[in-house]
Parts: C-alpha cells; sequence; structure tokens
C-alpha cells in the first residue's frame, strides 16, 4: 500500500511567521504533528511519503504514486486544501480526509469522498482493513474519546527537521473550561486526558536522536487542565534534563489561572519552559462575563502576566475584539492594556463564530449568522452581524494592530517585558543558525527597513541595561517584523 500524506499551505497568518523562517534558514515554522501521528499508526509495511506544502511543492508524481492520499487541515488551510483535491481529482487518487475543517464541516467538500472525523485513534484499524480491502466507507467517526497512552510516537524519520524553527509534540487534549467562541471543547471534549510523562520522554529522546535542538511546542489545549499529572510530567522533565542535559526548550498554550500556582511555575520554569501563550482576550470584565471566560475573571489581568513574566516566561497573548459587550473604547483600552503588561507577542483578533461552537449556535439562532469564518482571526473580517457598527469594528482593528507593531510602539512594550521578566531555568545554547540569523536582522531592521532608529535605541539600552538578554531580545525584535508585515496587510 502506498500512502501520501498531504499536508495543505499556510497562508500568510499571524502564527505563520513567513517573514522571517528565512532569516533563521528554515521553511516552516512548525512540523504537520497530525499527519506525523497518523502515520505511525498505519501499518509498518505500507510504504508512506509525506508533503509538507509549506516546505515543498506537491508534484503530479507525488499523486499518482499513491493508492490514497490523506489529507489532515485546519479551517485557514481550506484554499490550499481545494487545490490539493483538484490534484486527486484529475488523477483519479481517492482522499482521505481529516482534521478540525473536515471535523466540523466535511459536507462543504463534496468532490472528497472519504471523511475521518474528531480524534482518528480508534477507528484507524477499521480504516486500515477498508483501505486494504478497497472498501472505503464515506465516513469514520470513533464514539468516544480515545485513550490516548497508546498513541505511538510521531513518525519524525517523514520529514527534515531542518526545514522547521519548532518542533511539536503533545501531552494533554481537552480544556476543562467552555468558553462561548472557542471550538476546543467541540473537537477534543472538556475533560483533559494526557499521555504519560514515560510516553512524552521519549517522544523527546526520538527528537534527539535525530539531532534535533531548539524550542519544541507542546501543542495541548490547556497544558496545566489536569495540574496533578501536568506537575508530575514536569517532575520527570526536570529530573531528565538534569539526567542529559537536553538542549531543548518548551513553549505550550495554558489559561491564565497557571499564574495562581506558583509551584507550578516554578516547575515549568525548571523544566526548560521559557514562553506560555495565554487567550488573556479583553480587559473588559462585562465582555468576560459574556463569553463565560471565568478564569479570567475576579483577578488583575496584568499583575498576573507579570507573575508569569517574572517568575521566567515570556507570556504570548491572544486578545479578541467584537464582543456585544465590548464597550466603544475598547480599542483604546486593549492597547493600554498590552503596552502596560509587556504581552510583546499580542496575536488580536476580531470574534469570529466558529462552526459548532456554542458563540455560532447563539448567532444561528439570533439570526446573526453571516457566513462561515475562514480560520484566520487575524484577518479583519467578520463572519456575523455585531452589536457595534462593523465598520467602526473593522477600521478600529487594523489601527489597533498596526499602531501595537509599529517599531517605536513595539520596542517600548519589549523594553516593559524585559524590565520585569526574570530569566531563570536551563539555557539553551546558541547555534550557528541563531547568530547567522541575528546578523540578517541587523541588516533587515537596522538598515534597510522603517524603525532603524528605534531598533538602534533598543539594542543599545538591551546592551546597556540587561545584555543576559539580549538574545531574547533580538529574537523578539525578529519576530516583530513578522508582525508588523501582516499589521500592515490588513
Amino acid at each position: 500500500m502506498r500512502v501520501l500524506l498531504a499536508y495543505p499551505e499556510t497562508p500568510d497568518t499571524f502564527w505563520s511567521f513567513k517573514h522571517v523562517v528565512r532569516l533563521v534558514s528554515r521553511k516552516a515554522a512548525f512540523p504537520p504533528l497530525g499527519l506525523l501521528t497518523i502515520a505511525a499508526l498505519l501499518p509498518g509495511d505500507w510504504e508512506l511519503r509525506l508533503v509538507d506544502l509549506n516546505v515543498e511543492p506537491l508534484t503530479d508524481e507525488d499523486v499518482r504514486w499513491a493508492d490514497y492520499v490523506m489529507v489532515s487541515a485546519m479551517l485557514v488551510q481550506r484554499t490550499s486544501v481545494e487545490a490539493i483535491v483538484d490534484r486527486c481529482v484529475a488523477s483519479g487518487t481517492p482522499v482521505i480526509a481529516g482534521g478540525p475543517l473536515f471535523t466540523t464541516g466535511h459536507d462543504a467538500f463534496p468532490r472528497i469522498q472519504h471523511f475521518v472525523l474528531g480524534e482518528a485513534e480508534d477507528v484507524i484499524p477499521q480504516l486500515v482493513e477498508d483501505m486494504q480491502r478497497r472498501a472505503l466507507r464515506p465516513c469514520y467517526e470513533g464514539a468516544g474519546r480515545p485513550d490516548i497512552t497508546r498513541v505511538p510516537p510521531p513518525r519524525w524519520d517523514l520529514i527534515r527537521l531542518r526545514d522547521y524553527v519548532t518542533m511539536a509534540v503533545q501531552f494533554s487534549r481537552g480544556c476543562p473550561y467552555d468558553c462561548e467562541f472557542c471550538d476546543i471543547v467541540v473537537m477534543n471534549g472538556r475533560v483533559p486526558r494526557t499521555k504519560t510523562p514515560a510516553q512524552l520522554i521519549a517522544e523527546l529522546e526520538a527528537l534527539l536522536e535525530r539531532g534535533w535542538t531548539g524550542m519544541v511546542f507542546i501543542v495541548d489545549d490547556n497544558f496545566i487542565g489536569d495540574r496533578n499529572r501536568t506537575k508530575a510530567l514536569l517532575g520527570e522533565l526536570v529530573q531528565w534534563r538534569e539526567r542529559t542535559h537536553a538542549p531543548v526548550g518548551f513553549l505550550t498554550e495554558a489559561s491564565l489561572n497557571l499564574a495562581d500556582d506558583r509551584e507550578l511555575c516554578d516547575l515549568m520554569v525548571r523544566a526548560g519552559f521559557r514562553k506560555v501563550f495565554v487567550g488573556i482576550e479583553t480587559p473588559s470584565l462585562e465582555s468576560l462575563s459574556e463569553c463565560h471566560k471565568i478564569q479570567n475573571q475576579r483577578r488583575d489581568l496584568v499583575e498576573a502576566v507579570k507573575t508569569l513574566q517574572r517568575a521566567g516566561m515570556q507570556v504570548m497573548g491572544g486578545f479578541i475584539v467584537g464582543f456585544d459587550s465590548d464597550p466603544h473604547d475598547i480599542f483604546e483600552r486593549q492597547f493600554e492594556f498590552i503596552q502596560r503588561s509587556g504581552v510583546v507577542t499580542a496575536m488580536v483578533g476580531l470574534l469570529t463564530a466558529l462552526p459548532r461552537t456554542r458563540l455560532h449556535q447563539r448567532l444561528t439562532r439570533e439570526g446573526r449568522i453571516e457566513s462561515e469564518s475562514s480560520g484566520n482571526n487575524t484577518d479583519a473580517a467578520l463572519n456575523f452581524t455585531p452589536t457595534l457598527d462593523r465598520q467602526f469594528l473593522l477600521d478600529g482593528y487594523r489601527e489597533l494592530m498596526r499602531r501595537l507593531y509599529e517599531p517605536r510602539v513595539y520596542y517600548r512594550r519589549l523594553r516593559t517585558f524585559l524590565k520585569t521578566h526574570r530569566p531563570r531555568g536551563p539555557r539553551l545554547p546558541l547555534a550557528a543558525r541563531d547568530l547567522l540569523a541575528a546578523v540578517r536582522s541587523v541588516w533587515l531592521l537596522g538598515v534597510q527597513q522603517r524603525g532603524r532608529a528605534a531598533y538602534w535605541r533598543f539594542v543599545a539600552s538591551t546592551l546597556l541595561l540587561r545584555p543576559r538578554q539580549l538574545s531574547q531580545a533580538i529574537e523578539l525584535a525578529i519576530v516583530g517584523h513578522h508582525f508588523r508585515r501582516v499589521a500592515a496587510s490588513l
């Protein structure tokens, strides 16, 4: 059996980092972890070929070679999916599609005949049997939530690790919270399920054996969804690091109540966690209540961010504008909050009603859904009728993004972060590619681009006041270039 695993291209979005991956001698930000995991579940004697369209083109020969093409995609990759399907239809090669795009909207793809909806682990045995018999069903969907302690390590041998900025592994699925706009509970449920610490460490060992050094993204829905199991993992990771001196660092996603648990923060930093993405959403208490973001209510949001920064982690923040409860000064309030808290990487998006979420269901009942979401929460688009004036929201959003990433404003926020941040935990050795990226960034940001004077003032002040944080400062200056390009394109 020959199976082609095709990962669609991600367009130019906030998290694509397309404008900076070349600076660090890479082709894409993250590997296609879902397809690599599916590959590990397929029979070992099958011939597998993985093509990540973010790294290399898909050829007609690739499609003709395959008995089946497996595609996994997110909403934002829909355009690329259609192009892949064009190739497969032309060659007569059957497509099996899975992932969030199809789990919440497979009816929109009439040319695809076979779908795996939801988590795949429990249906793979039947799928494999039907593929061997050339008798595939239209749809495969598990009855419950898979036990992820039985998931094998991803097939890292199917990709070139050097093509990617950051590797990815998964420890848990699911989130105990039920924010109205979020589709996590639709796909992965509210009861967090975890792998064992030994499983995750084995996956990390496999990466090290293949020569990986650098950052690893633990792509959980909420890394601290089950705190007891997370702490057990972290304890094992700390011991593993002390034993192996592994040259890797971690980033992940977690809820803001991480700031309430000093022991958890300390364990994360000691284990090598350097960054955490947190859904902050809004400084408006009424809007937090509206979207049922209970974990962010009744707390000082700025102080929670600074608590994590002082613990030794960089906070990357998600923010949303467009709630029914948003006041007319919401854009200024968001700007002031982001600047004051020092959230350097601030992903601000207009509220979008994702398929099958409680928000989508409510707006459907109210007759306010106008179209389906593109999946790109920074594309300056609304797919529903808002309470505030639509043009006011669109204009305010574009202006907010441009202000946030204007060089002088961005470097000011970066200084605020560096002033609060307390670097702790194991340090990663600088690789040759890091030094090359720094040299390239000096030419790009300090010579070619607008904002040169602000850049040199920032570098000089960092060298003078915080020389130990220079490498992190340069890294954030580089990614700021990408965010500035994204903001300018809105």
